[in-house]
């Protein structure tokens, strides 16, 4: 981990009138430790690697998108979705945020407005999330390309409330920008809303596909860190 990085201040909300607004729900973060050999390849070359104690992080994260609109549009004409993105943790010109190899949405609709409006690589799914006796069950099914899944069950463990910053949890889980490679350039996306109300969780099966559809190496085991979170409600801010 830089120690010359400063993490708080993409925390902070940006000046301005946001793009769009919307809420996230039942966030699972499930995180593998990937060799840095391997990761450095798949990155831009414009984008550092943002280590921890010189470790690299992947990480997917399975949740629920709901009242999502651009600015413009009506709350009532908001809509929701599940959602999944498989992401590494970058550095540009100082600032940390996070790099997605790809992004698996229910909605065909939020798919086309992504990769047109951002250039980010989302992809459509067949997704279900499922409840029963304090189990949660998500799966995600790349449409096409069945292979690319996820399917994990889990529950929910101890809370831990917002992370500290300086934490291995704030590390992994307070990411407030994105950034895409567009046309050769880099292009810095913002989000704000309070901090995540973490807890822990526990895999009780997985599998996945993820891993190799973006050419990184596949995953051997269960995750080395798995956390959740309730939601949030999310500020999204024009990229630039």
């Amino acid at each position: 981990m830089t120690s010359s990085i400063d993490r708080v201040a993409p925390t902070r909300r940006p000046e301005g009138k946001s793009a769009g607004s919307q809420n996230w729900r039942e966030l699972l973060f499930v995180h593998w430790a990937v060799p840095v050999e391997r990761l450095r390849p798949l990155i831009p070359e414009a984008l550092e690697l943002d280590l921890h104690e010189g470790v690299a992080w992947v990480g997917a994260v399975p949740f629920v998108m709901e009242d999502v609109r651009p600015w413009w549009l009506p709350g009532a004409m908001a809509f929701n979705f599940l959602e999944t993105n498989l992401r590494a943790y970058v550095v540009h010109k100082g600032e940390p945020g996070v790099f997605f190899f790809s992004l698996e949405a229910a909605s065909w609709l939020a798919v086309r407005a992504a990769r047109t409006g951002w250039g980010l690589p989302y992809h459509h799914a067949a997704m279900r999330l499922t409840h029963e006796d304090g189990v949660a069950h998500y799966r995600t099914e790349r449409r096409g390309a069945p292979s690319a899944l996820l399917d994990v069950r889990y529950k929910l463990g101890e809370v831990l409330g917002p992370s500290a910053p300086g934490t291995l949890e704030h590390f992994l889980l307070e990411r407030y920008l994105l950034f895409v490679e567009r046309g050769g350039r880099i292009l810095r996306g913002q989000i704000h809303h309070t901090p995540y109300p973490a807890q822990r969780a526990e895999v009780i099966s997985i599998s996945e596909g993820l891993f190799e559809a973006a050419g990184l190496p596949s995953t051997q085991g269960p995750p080395a860190l798995v956390h959740y979170a309730s939601g949030v409600d999310v500020e999204v801010f024009a990229l630039r």
